[in-house]
This record gives C-alpha cells, sequence and structure tokens, in this order.
C-alpha cells in the first residue's frame, strides 16, 4: 500500500525527500524505509507522531523537518488510497492555478457519495467553492480523493486555524455554562488539526484551493479485502505503465498465465501450474505442480502444494498450503469474511479445505472451515 505512493513520488521532477508520518513505532518501518531508499535512490524517513495530530496537525508538527529541504511545493498523499497518482499532472495544473493547495478529486455515483467528501469546484476555473465530509444529503458527484499538492503557505493556514481554535477555547474556558451546555464543541485539542473539516471547509471558495480531476481508477483500502481489489487495479496499470513486471506463459516451458499477474523474479513456480488473473506471487514463493491460482495475494516464503488452488485469498508470509488443499472465497471485497486470509505462518495442511475465512498467524489447520475465524 505504501509503496505505490511513494513510487509515484519517484516519478516527480527534483524530488527532495519523502516523509512518511504515522503512529507506528520506528522499528516497524525501519527495514522498509532503509530498502526503499536504496531502491529508489531517494532519501525516504519515517516520522512518529508523539500523538495523533489529526491529518493537517501532523504536517505542522513536523513542519520543521520538512522545510529544511526549503521545498517550493509539498505533496500530502494518503496511504489508504489506491489510484494512479497523476502527481507531474497536478503539479502542472496547480502552478497554472497559482493558489494555496489543489486537491485530488473524482467523479463518483451519487448513491456512494456521501461515503467520502463531497465538494463543489467551479467548472471553468476548477476552484473549490465548498467542501463538506460524508454529508447526509447529496452536495455533489466529486468527491475528494486524499492526494493533495500545497505551497508552504499551508503551515501558515494550520496555524491561523490553531490559533483561532486556541481564542475560542479560552473564550469558552470563561463561559463554563456555554460549555456545559456544548460538550461536542471542546473535544478537539487546539494541535489537532483535520485537513478535511478544517482546511478544505473554511479555505473553500477563498480562490484559496482549486481541484484536479482523475479520470483514472481510484478506491479507498479501508478493508483486507480491499487491497485484493487494489492489487488487480495496479497490475492492470502495469500493462500501460510498467509491461515488463508483468509475466508471460503458456504452459511449455513456464506456467500458463491467464491476464495480470506478477511472478517475483525468485519466485519458483512449476510449469504446469495455472496463474491469473490477479495474481501478485511475492518473493521466495514455491508453487508446485498443477496448482490454480486465482485473485490472490501469495506474501513472501510461502509454499504452495501439488493440486492445490487459492481463490480470492490472501497467504500470509511463510504460509504453506498443502498438498489438494483449496483456500478460497466469494471474493465480496466489502463483506468481512469476503475473502480468505492466512495470516502469517500458517499451515493448511494437505486435503484441507478452508472457505471465506480468517486464519490468525502460526495456526495449523487439519480439518476444512467455513465462514469461521480462527483465532
Amino acid at each position: 500500500m505504501v509503496h505505490h505512493p511513494i513510487s509515484a513520488c519517484k516519478r516527480l521532477p527534483n524530488l527532495a525527500h519523502i516523509f512518511l508520518i504515522g503512529f507506528y513505532e520506528e522499528r516497524e518501518f525501519a527495514l522498509y524505509v532503509s530498502s526503499i531508499s536504496n531502491e529508489l535512490k531517494v532519501p525516504v524517513r519515517y516520522l512518529k507522531e508523539d500523538k495523533p495530530h489529526g491529518s493537517a496537525g501532523g504536517l505542522y508538527y513536523f513542519r520543521n523537518i520538512i522545510m529544511e529541504d526549503n521545498p517550493s511545493h509539498i505533496f500530502l498523499l494518503n496511504c489508504d488510497v489506491c489510484c494512479s497518482f497523476p502527481l507531474t499532472e497536478m503539479l502542472e495544473a496547480h502552478k497554472r492555478y497559482g493558489g494555496m493547495g489543489t486537491v485530488l478529486v473524482i467523479k463518483v455515483s451519487a448513491e456512494s457519495a456521501n461515503q467520502f467528501g463531497e465538494l463543489v469546484a467551479d467548472t471553468i476555473t476548477n476552484e473549490l467553492l465548498h467542501y463538506t465530509e460524508k454529508p447526509e444529503t447529496f452536495v455533489s458527484d466529486l468527491i475528494n480523493c486524499g492526494v493533495y499538492i500545497f505551497t508552504r503557505d499551508i503551515f501558515t493556514a494550520i496555524q491561523e486555524v490553531s490559533t483561532h481554535r486556541e481564542g475560542q477555547a479560552n473564550i469558552r474556558h470563561l463561559s463554563s455554562f456555554e460549555t456545559l451546555q456544548s460538550p461536542t464543541s471542546r473535544a478537539l485539542p487546539v494541535d489537532f488539526i483535520r485537513l478535511d473539516q478544517d482546511i478544505l471547509s473554511p479555505f473553500a471558495g477563498k480562490k484559496q484551493l482549486y481541484t484536479y480531476e482523475t479520470m483514472d481508477f481510484w478506491e479507498q483500502i479501508k478493508t483486507p479485502g480491499m487491497s485484493l481489489k487494489c492489487s488487480g487495479l495496479y497490475l492492470a496499470q502495469f500493462r500501460f505503465t510498467s509491461p515488463h513486471l508483468l509475466a508471460a506463459g503458456d504452459g511449455t516451458k513456464s506456467a500458463t498465465i491467464v491476464g495480470d499477474v506478477y511472478v517475483h523474479p525468485s519466485a519458483k513456480v512449476h510449469p504446469t501450474a495455472k496463474i491469473g488473473p490477479n495474481v501478485s506471487i511475492s518473493a521466495n514463493v514455491r508453487v508446485g505442480a498443477g496448482v490454480r491460482l486465482i485473485s490472490c495475494i501469495i506474501l513472501d516464503d510461502v509454499e504452495v502444494q501439488e493440486n492445490a488452488v487459492v481463490i480470492n485469498s490472501i497467504v500470509g508470509w511463510k504460509s504453506s498450503v498443502g498438498k489438494w488443499s483449496r483456500v478460497q472465497a466469494d471474493g465480496d471485497y466489502n463483506a468481512k469474511l469476503g475473502i480468505t486470509i492466512l495470516g502469517e505462518a500458517v499451515t493448511v495442511e494437505d486435503e484441507v479445505v478452508v472457505i471465506n475465512s480468517i486464519v490468525l498467524p502460526n495456526k495449523t489447520l487439519n480439518l476444512s472451515v467455513q465462514e469461521e475465524i480462527i483465532l
């Protein structure tokens, strides 16, 4: 999930630095940050928040580190987003607009729009005129994609919001009766600033913010199932952007490949296996004779033994799927058990069937399961 937006940043001219801002412990990202920095030849650094600061507050909290390279523009990308990340085109549009910020937007169906931040933009100038987060009534079929570009003025804007909130807090402190009447008004700390409600909404219609509409795919990855769907979208994109990454084979000297499939160079796939569509096979995976893989992500060091079948599933690192076993699901990306997930180091023994289930790490399954969560 993190790799795709980072790769998109790499395509930007004069890229100075990439920062990952999060709440995970630094050790969890240390290896990844080191390897991706070496791979892309660009400095990548993980910054851990001391507490939640909000999407804009986190940016402001690390402003001194971010501004060390004296950047002219700052991109802000949410990592739970799957899209083509047209950053170069956004940058060009942003320079034309001459505003403080530009938001990536996309048109969706009116029925699904209220699940996201809806916005109204000027059809000629593309200025952001109105923004509302997950409204109860329909406002617009244009939604916020969670990808932004700003000038350094964004820090001044965040500071203004923080100062205003501090002033409001002081006023409320004097008026304890009002505070008692409206407990929600004192819920947010001064340094917790949300990009959508606290920046986009108040600055809309002030010739400060603009929109750039993408015509490509866009999804939000809120469930494990959606990551499988998004893997398919990225594989389809590879046809146009990185066709050399897609596998090919007709079953003679290498496995039969159907549709879009990625196979890591270190993986060993038997020529009698049939793979695809929408399959991603990671490093050091071993796929045995007669195996069938459809719509799945096979992570590092997994072994799929002879004649096993994996459909609509994510198989975790170091797991093993036994001979003649089936690991499968219906493929409903939004349902809780719509795809089957095997956690790290799960062993599915020979001739075991696992359907629409989630199996936590380090479990051995010697009996078939259906629609279960194995703790």
